[in-house]
């Protein structure tokens, strides 16, 4: 059964492209067209389409802009292009570009819909993962779940695969990625949500005060210890205990935990009465631990066990295409938080934060857009709100010269080459097709000297 959605159809030769729209009219869907870059962008803004199906070649602008524009300002609608002269080069620039598919004109009639039914069938997985995450939200505040980039949706789906048992699952990612949120979501979506979550950073205490933390202690096991405490693993009886950083475990700690690992028991310090246990572990790490083993400095047998089912957190600048999303989420809720209506960032702004590359992950943005907010004076932030050593290193992310220091050859060549550039789109219309061609040079090298120049194409598409 095919599913149905939204489309906008763009091709410049009409003949095509009402017989396109009456062919997917034919399959039950609700199908507009467009036969301009300008009109197409116009169209996408005022409504929410659920799949563009664009030729690369239009009058005013290539489909290409239209695949930029709608990539950054509506990342839910995919984008389907077509070409009359398509090569490798070509398909592999359009899917970096953010284009769901890439056909070759003529299209057969089969291989669009089932183009179309494929971006239609990720739209819906996409549904499903934000009603889920709405889900957790509802019941345990899992907010920062937030993403459409195949990794993360890839996540989504070992998360809900791996809940509801009683493996052992590491999770894996650097710092700011959102490791524990991903242990919450895990223990939520449990039969065990129920039951206790218990949270353990293992590198913010020494190794003493740590295995007294997990096991608990009795009265005399130590100087202070002046009456019996129970530790994390007995308030965890029945739920889920994360353990986070556990790369910093010490020798014995390991032994411990390979202990209640194997046989569920443990004796609190200072203790001779074996307690048994009913835990699911969770436990995250920014290390490489499989080299830790290598080195002596973790156990092996450990790691085995802990590492059932693994969970590795993408770091940011791995799915900047996020970035959007994230954003619009944050702000709403530090709009919420201060009572201010700001819309979003600019697209000066939103280049920046797609250009840097985000060290502190999720955590760093999400400090960048309460910052953006808190300091706000009106209700779009542009570029030059950001904080100075953000944009100082984008700047220099997207500049031959920036890493070469001052005097040298390859920085002294950027502004003739961008002005050279900037002239043969002027000439051509802005057209980028024919630039390239003007240049001597093919569309994606073309396209790259743009980036790397940041000449920036979308103000001169009127909408």
């Amino acid at each position: 059964m095919n599913n149905q959605g939204n489309l906008l159809v763009v091709d410049d030769d009409r003949h095509i492209c009402e017989a396109m729209a009456d062919y997917l009219r034919g399959l039950g869907h609700r199908t507009e067209t467009a036969m301009t870059c300008k009109e197409a962008l116009t169209r996408i803004r005022d409504f929410n389409f659920d799949v563009v199906i664009c030729d690369v070649c239009l009058p005013d602008q290539d489909g290409f802009a239209v695949l930029e524009w709608t990539t950054r300002n509506r990342p839910e609608t995919a984008v389907v292009l077509l070409t009359g002269y398509g090569t490798i080069e070509s398909a592999v620039e359009a899917i970096q570009g953010g284009a769901f598919d890439y056909l070759t004109k003529p299209v057969i009639d089969d291989e669009l819909n089932l183009a179309i039914q494929r971006a239609l069938g990720q739209k819906k997985i996409l549904e499903e993962n934000r009603k889920l995450k709405q889900q957790l939200d509802q019941k345990f505040g899992v907010s920062n779940i937030v993403g459409r980039d195949y990794k993360m949706s890839r996540m989504f789906d070992l998360i809900e695969s791996v809940s509801d048992t009683r493996t052992t699952v590491l999770i894996l990612g650097e710092n700011g990625t959102g490791k524990t949120i991903t242990a919450r979501a895990i223990h939520q979506l449990s039969s065990r949500r129920d039951q206790p979550f218990i949270e353990v950073a293992c590198g913010a205490l020494p190794e003493t005060l740590l295995e007294s933390e997990l096991f608990g202690h009795v009265a005399g096991a130590f100087t202070g210890a002046t009456h019996d405490k129970p530790g994390k693993f007995l308030q965890a009886d029945g739920g889920t205990l994360f353990l986070d950083e556990i790369g910093t475990a010490s020798p014995s700690l390991q032994v411990k935990l390979l202990r209640v690992l194997q046989n569920r028991e443990f004796e609190a310090v200072g203790g001779t009465k074996t307690h048994k246990v009913d835990v699911r572990l969770v436990l995250a790490t920014n290390d490489d631990l499989e080299d830790r083993v290598r080195r002596g400095e973790f156990r092996q047998d450990l790691f085995y066990r802990i590492n059932v089912v693994s969970i590795t957190q993408p770091p940011l600048r791995e799915r900047i295409g996020d970035i959007p999303l994230l954003i619009e989420h944050y702000l709403r809720e530090f709009n919420e938080q201060t009572g201010k209506r700001v819309r979003g960032f600019d697209d000066s702004a939103m280049r920046l934060l797609q250009k840097y590359a985000w060290p502190g992950n999720v955590r760093e943005l999400v400090n960048v857009v309460e910052r953006s907010v808190v300091l706000s004076k009106s209700d779009l932030i542009s570029a030059g709100d950001l904080p100075e050593a953000l944009r100082q290193e984008s700047r220099e992310s997207v500049s031959l010269g920036g890493r070469f220091g001052n005097g040298s050859l390859k920085a002294a060549l950027v502004n003739p080459e961008r002005q050279l550039i900037v002239e043969a789109l002027e000439s051509n219309g802005w057209n980028r097709q024919e630039t390239a061609r003007a240049l001597g040079i093919n569309r994606t090298t073309l396209y790259k000297k743009m980036k790397r120049l940041e000449i920036d194409f979308e103000h001169q598409v009127q909408l």
